[in-house]
């Protein structure tokens, strides 16, 4: 599926919370039915392949992207804090993502994935979206994070490489909402042998997130 291009505007807010300056960059819809945010892992920031792709294609589609910067990335720090400390942040910047009155999707890759799965629930997310969700840190399977992810109460979509170190799709509880990425790492990078490109394989990320919400996302 090749989503529609249209021209969206594009602005930077800061917002303070208990634990530091947060950002999020706004990839606004023209007429906007739903918010999309968007937080980064724990080893890189907003720049991720998924997450720009993400926001250049839903645009068009009436979704508006937020892409939000946890306080240690604005501060430029090179390690992520504990869970908790993402999570306080990620409480405290909420309101800034359902000021339009919109419903609002939590998601992000990886650590940001988790954050929005455990605090989907309380904050009145209507879905998660959970990119590459690290099911347990690679080589140790029975170190499983299984129960974020099933704990969530909204609906949640994983969308997962099928190369991921940090889970396999094959992995995941039964019963899981996944789309499998060909090839595709942790980072959703392909190797010299994949039989598709990279731009191709974020047309399999963004056409089934535009699919997803299109049809009530899992509502």
């Amino acid at each position: 599926m090749t989503a529609r291009k249209s021209k969206q505007e594009v602005q930077a807010e800061r917002v303070a919370t208990p634990v530091g300056e947060a950002r999020i960059t706004w990839h606004r819809a023209p007429k906007a039915h739903t918010v999309l945010a968007l937080g980064h892992g724990a080893g890189g920031g907003i720049e991720a392949r998924d997450l720009r792709a993400l926001a250049a294609a839903l645009p068009a589609e009436g979704v508006s992207v937020a892409l939000v910067e946890q306080p240690w990335r604005v501060a430029g720090k090179k390690v992520a804090p504990a869970p908790r400390t993402l999570d306080t942040a990620w409480r405290a910047l909420w309101p800034a993502l359902t000021r339009a009155g919109l419903p609002v999707i939590a998601g992000g890759r990886s650590a940001g994935a988790r954050v929005a799965c455990r605090t989907a629930g309380e904050l009145g997310a209507r879905a998660v979206l959970a990119l590459s969700f690290p099911l347990h840190p690679p080589g140790k399977p029975e170190k499983s994070r299984a129960e974020e992810l099933t704990g969530a109460r909204p609906p949640v979509l994983v969308v997962q490489g099928e190369r991921d170190p940090f889970g396999r799709p094959e992995e995941f509880p039964d019963g899981t909402e996944l789309v499998e990425v060909a090839y595709a790492d942790h980072g959703f990078a392909l190797p010299k042998s994949a039989e598709l490109t990279e731009e191709e394989a974020m047309g399999v990320v963004t056409g089934a997130v535009i699919r997803w919400i299109a049809a009530g996302a899992g509502g």
